[in-house]
């Protein structure tokens, strides 16, 4: 039997039932969450992955207390029903599609949370990401991105706290085609990992909502960019979309930005932000490179467990610990002053900021 509750919503895009996804086994259809206090405190994060063709879903509630970021990690079998969205203490609920969203983690070793998320104004779709190594489509998705203000509270180890007011943050909806669950071990001759840089800035200005994202090559050419602007409210039809150019600092020893400065060409956003860090998120707690809650992996029906990561203690050229997202305050040209965060993950040589090896820091 096949039959899920997805069926009963017109929602299918092949003439299988919604349990087959239609292309390969790598397929996913992912949430993700991230939220800070106007000073970028508190920042927290939340992501829930479905996996068709594995017949697992994961989930990840992340907060940063005090220069440690506790995690509570969560993988389940799917058994084909794709409309669950909750893994163990985990849930998603659409309460408003394309606007409103709640969060729950169920009290689980000393945490738990309640948040909801509004959007501030229509998502924007990102262009799709393709990108093969040889015949194989190592990535082919779709993402849309949205910012917005959250309310709520989290607890961690008795300690409830409300989130500040003006809470903000970003959720973005990704679904298509990634390197997900066991590492296929097939090999291509002749074709090799390229590298992956990879740059995501979504900011909160008072007056609107900002966005700008980059996949490079190894050489600094983009393969994949956009920067896009939406007002605060803006429905579908009044999103800005247009170019922009970042150039990046880096923290010495590390593949960390320690900053940088964007330039853009986007009708109804400022000429030119720059970024100052104001803390570190390592992603790994959402699953990215980790060497134990990798996106996808079979853990058995159900397995939740909580990982505290002491943030000041990490070598930062583990490949684990390259992927981050910084709390950021931007500054536009203006003197106009945002909040947001400056994602970046560098793997293999980047000439553009001096890195040759796979794995060497800033000089």
């Amino acid at each position: 039997m096949v039959l899920t509750r997805g069926d009963e919503y017109p929602i299918h895009q092949t003439p299988e039932p919604i349990a087959y996804s239609g292309t390969d086994r790598n397929f996913y259809d992912r949430y993700f969450f991230n939220g800070y206090a106007p000073d970028g405190s508190g920042f927290f994060a939340i992501a829930l992955g479905v996996y068709p063709h594995l017949d697992v879903i994961d989930a990840h509630f992340n907060v940063i207390r005090d220069g440690v970021q506790h995690c509570i990690h969560a993988s389940a079998e799917l058994h084909m029903e794709r409309m669950a969205m909750a893994v163990g203490p985990i849930s998603i609920e659409v309460l408003e599609p394309l606007n409103k969203l709640r969060i729950r983690l169920e009290p689980f070793e000393g945490m738990a949370a309640d948040v909801t998320f509004t959007g501030r104004a229509f998502p924007i779709e990102e262009p799709r990401f393709t990108h093969r190594i040889g015949p194989r489509a190592f990535m082919d998705y779709t993402r849309m991105t949205q910012n917005g203000r959250y309310e709520g509270w989290i607890e961690v180890d008795g300690n409830r706290r409300d989130l500040a007011p003006d809470t903000m943050g970003t959720r973005d909806r990704s679904w298509g085609v990634r390197p997900v669950g066991a590492r296929d071990p097939q090999p291509m001759p002749g074709h090799t990992f390229p590298g992956f840089f990879w740059q995501w800035t979504p900011v909160n200005f008072p007056q609107g909502s900002l966005f700008f994202h980059v996949n490079n090559d190894e050489h600094g050419e983009a393969w994949n960019t956009r920067a896009a602007w939406a007002d605060e409210g803006a429905e579908a039809a009044q999103l800005s979309e247009g170019h922009g150019s970042m150039r990046t600092r880096l923290h010495q020893g590390t593949r960390w930005p320690a900053g940088g400065i964007l330039s853009l060409a986007v009708r109804g956003a400022p000429e030119q932000v720059s970024f100052e860090p104001l803390g570190r998120f390592q992603m790994r707690g959402l699953g990215y490179t980790h060497p134990e809650w990798g996106h996808g992996h079979y853990k058995g029906p159900l397995v939740v467990e909580r990982e505290d990561i002491h943030l000041e203690d990490l070598d930062p050229l583990l490949p684990e610990n390259l992927h981050v997202q910084m709390p950021v305050r931007v500054e536009a040209g203006d003197g106009t002053v945002g909040i947001g965060v400056f994602e970046q993950l560098i793997m293999g040589p980047f000439s553009p900021l001096g890195l040759t090896q796979f794995l060497d820091g800033a000089t």
